[in-house]
């Protein structure tokens, strides 16, 4: 049998010495005294490597899983849509090839794996400040009355994921016409000549693998809340600066190019930000194919393909999807949150695949802390 010196259990375990006495006084690590020094105790080092090698593992995971969070690998099995090679698919079709003919409503139903997506007009009860704010109204009065999602049947989910997507089609593209929902949205902005631009980027946007919003929603849809809270959920993710408001960034930049110059604005963009969210995408590293659908529907104003070609030159990453719908608006002169709008109401039909796939897996999202404050032995 072995015994260890303190300073020899503390090197082997990595640890603080008061856990090394919480340990032995817990009975992990069998302790005696020093023959040599009454003073100082030894440590049976069976029991110190049996410690050192569960703490071992438990950082390896949880370096793993830290990593996996950030950008990392993936950490939960969907069937909705996948990257591969550069190109996105939906349940194994590519979303470009879609986006030429399918409608909104057609890949809606595809994502939900549900005969149809039908989204007729509702009236809103009251005007809100923006589209976006009514979105977040009618959003939390449904999922103040609507039902649990968890314990229902895939059918009555996919029904409820209709009236919820109508529910944000009320706020994002009113009408009181039943008509597909990138008519619908055009014609709520006076400008019937960007309806197909507006399908193509609706398709296209719907849904993108396990994003920031899908987590969300699918963190929500795992706890048993109703879709529409699992969809608020997605919301509320989406409006951040980093995800949904990067095209926030395209816009400044255009400002910025009219008074200094496309070159200029760029360059002060990096000084300030440290980045031009308009271009590049981690998941792309050719070229975000979406961005580049979408600009090929509409004739790019000169501006924009100018700040395109010296972004790709400057930066070495093509425009991204923030970008081109940041330039389709500006070329249809579409209001100022017209990219949020189209991507919120696209989003949503993706927020909704992810929590009804999470409410089916039975599976509740929880991962665990890794506590980085004080030792809890000195509180």
């Amino acid at each position: 049998m072995t015994w260890l010196t303190a300073e020899e259990a503390l090197e082997r375990l990595g640890t603080k010495p008061q856990t090394l006495y919480a340990n032995v006084s817990r009975g992990r690590i069998r302790a005696r005294p020093d023959a040599a020094d009454s003073r100082r105790s030894l440590y049976h080092s069976e029991d110190v490597a049996r410690l050192a090698k569960r703490h071992a593992g438990r950082r390896k995971a949880e370096a793993i899983a830290a990593e996996t969070i950030d950008w990392g690998e993936p950490v939960l099995p969907t069937a909705i849509s996948t990257i591969a090679d550069g190109r996105l698919y939906y349940r194994g079709r590519e979303a470009v090839a879609l986006s030429e003919r399918a409608t909104f409503e057609e890949v809606a139903a595809l994502l939900w794996e549900s005969p149809a997506a039908i989204c007729p007009p509702i009236e809103l009860p009251a005007r809100e400040p923006s589209r976006i704010s009514g979105a977040f109204v009618l959003l939390a009065r449904k999922a103040a009355a609507d039902l649990p999602a968890l314990g229902r049947a895939p059918a009555a989910l996919k029904s409820e994921a209709g009236q919820v997507l109508a529910t944000v089609a009320a706020a994002l593209a009113p009408s009181q016409i039943d008509l597909p929902l990138h008519e619908r949205l055009a014609q709520s902005w006076d400008r019937p000549e960007a309806a197909e631009p507006i399908r193509r980027a609706l398709v296209l946007a719907a849904e993108h693998e396990l994003n920031v919003s899908a987590f969300a929603a699918r963190v929500t849809a795992s706890s048993g809340a109703s879709l529409a809270a699992a969809t608020l959920s997605g919301l509320s993710t989406l409006t951040g600066p980093r995800h949904g408001g990067a095209w926030q960034g395209a816009v400044r930049l255009m400002d910025l190019s009219r008074e200094i110059g496309a070159r200029e604005a760029i360059r002060t963009m990096l000084a300030t930000e440290g980045v031009v969210r308009a271009f590049g995408h981690k998941l792309y590293p050719d070229g975000d194919p979406r961005a580049a659908a979408i600009m090929r529907s509409f004739e790019m104003p000169k501006l924009y393909a100018e700040i395109a070609a010296l972004g790709a030159e400057l930066l070495g990453e093509p425009a991204n999807i923030d970008f081109a719908l940041a330039a389709m608006a500006g070329h249809f002169d579409l209001p100022d949150d017209a990219p949020l709008v189209i991507f919120a109401l696209s989003r949503t039909a993706g927020w909704l695949a992810h929590a009804i796939e999470q409410v089916t897996s039975g599976t509740m999202i929880r991962p665990r802390a890794r506590y980085v404050g004080p030792s809890p032995e000195a509180l």
